[in-house]
């Protein structure tokens, strides 16, 4: 008997791609590939040694499939990727890859492959020690991807990725890491901005190039938000309540003015199979901060938990009179000292699925979702 399932699971599952293939998107799964840093991690840095951890309360008090216990998200509850997928469809959220078992969800759901602390840079957050920089979140997927051969056939697998939705959203630690003054004992001469920026851009132009050799033809890649704006920049930078760091958000403006002309090019490039959108952040998360009792929000200058200052430790108090939390998680735009509430997130995510060309470009998510490609 058991031999029989062995022999007919994947059977089962190259006929559930095969009618998939043949129907319209929307009658199918959502199935997203996830590629990033914490704002998207599902939970791989629990998996390994890292000082970049969301293990504990209280983490993910908010997630509804958890029971509120944490998951590795770093957040109070969903992630922009995890509700941009249940936007589209999606019944249940990939799976971390360095989660046991996991290889099959690759084919039903996609696969996870985000880590806090990671950057498009491989040397970007070795302050925290474990992380899965970018281009080894990629050889990840390529591991993924054997399996799905092996399943399916190389046939197969390049018509159900030219379907699938590959997310990047990645940046903000390569930024924080080029802010931060450097450590006397670690000195080294910083390049100047515009050759930082121009390493960003090449590292990520490699890892796009390599995902679109293996298959990918849907992309959606995140600019960077404005740092200049979490709190925790703002105490780096000794700012007060309501004050942003110009310089650095002048520096990450760049760098997604770069991007989107990457991205454009891009698509002249490789285009019409193949689509890239570019995810505007950076406007959406300005406005929300400027106008945030507009959205239903209080406040958007401190963190909901942990301080606004060093260590900027977001924990659980033993102390039942006190609270490491705010009295209404709803009504704050920041979790922690670097990333938003799911009130927050909820908001980005609407607006980058069904938005207009300013958030998103050259179209919106769900049109990408639904694009016909073949």
């Amino acid at each position: 008997m058991e031999s029989f399932e062995v022999i007919l699971k994947p059977i089962c599952l190259v006929i559930l791609i095969v009618l998939c293939l043949h129907a319209m998107p929307s009658s199918c799964n959502f199935t997203s590939f996830v590629f990033g840093d914490s704002l998207v991690d599902a939970g791989n840095n629990d998996y390994i040694f890292t000082l970049s951890k969301a293990d504990s309360p209280p983490y993910g008090i908010d997630f509804t499939p958890s029971g509120g216990q944490p998951t590795g998200r770093f957040t109070n509850g969903r992630t922009i990727a995890d509700i941009v997928g249940q936007s589209l469809g999606a019944k249940s959220f990939p799976p971390p890859y360095l989660a046991p078992n996991t290889e099959a969800q690759a084919i039903l759901r996609g696969i996870n492959y985000a880590s806090g602390a990671s950057g498009i840079m491989d040397k970007t957050g070795f302050f925290f020690i474990g992380r899965i920089p970018l281009g080894e979140q990629v050889s990840n997927f390529e591991q993924n991807r054997i399996y799905m051969v092996n399943e399916m056939g190389e046939n197969y697998t390049r018509k159900f990725l030219r379907k699938a939705i590959f997310s990047l959203t990645i940046g903000s630690n390569d930024v924080l890491n080029y802010i931060q003054p450097s450590i006397p004992f670690l000195r080294h001469d910083k390049v100047s901005p515009s050759t930082f920026l121009d390493f960003m851009i090449s590292n990520l132009t490699l890892q796009l190039e390599r995902l679109h050799e293996m298959g990918a033809r849907k992309f959606i890649v995140v600019g960077v938000g404005p740092l200049g704006c979490i709190p925790f920049v703002r105490a780096l930078k000794l700012l007060g309540s309501g004050q942003c760091s110009s310089a650095v958000n002048t520096l990450i403006q760049a760098y997604n003015h770069r991007l989107k002309e990457l991205l454009s090019r891009l698509n002249q490039e490789m285009g019409p199979e193949t689509i890239f959108v570019f995810a505007n952040s950076y406007d959406v998360f300005m406005d929300i901060i400027a106008n945030s009792h507009q959205y239903g929000l209080e406040n958007a200058n401190d963190p909901c938990c942990g301080g606004y200052f060093p260590p900027f430790v977001c924990f659980k108090s033993s102390d039942a009179n006190t609270s490491a939390l705010c009295d209404d998680r709803s009504k704050y735009v920041f979790w922690d000292a670097y990333h938003p509430t799911e009130a927050a997130n909820l908001i980005i995510a609407k607006q980058l699925v069904d938005g207009d060309e300013n958030v998103s470009f050259p179209i919106n998510i769900r049109k990408l979702y639904n694009y016909n490609n073949s």
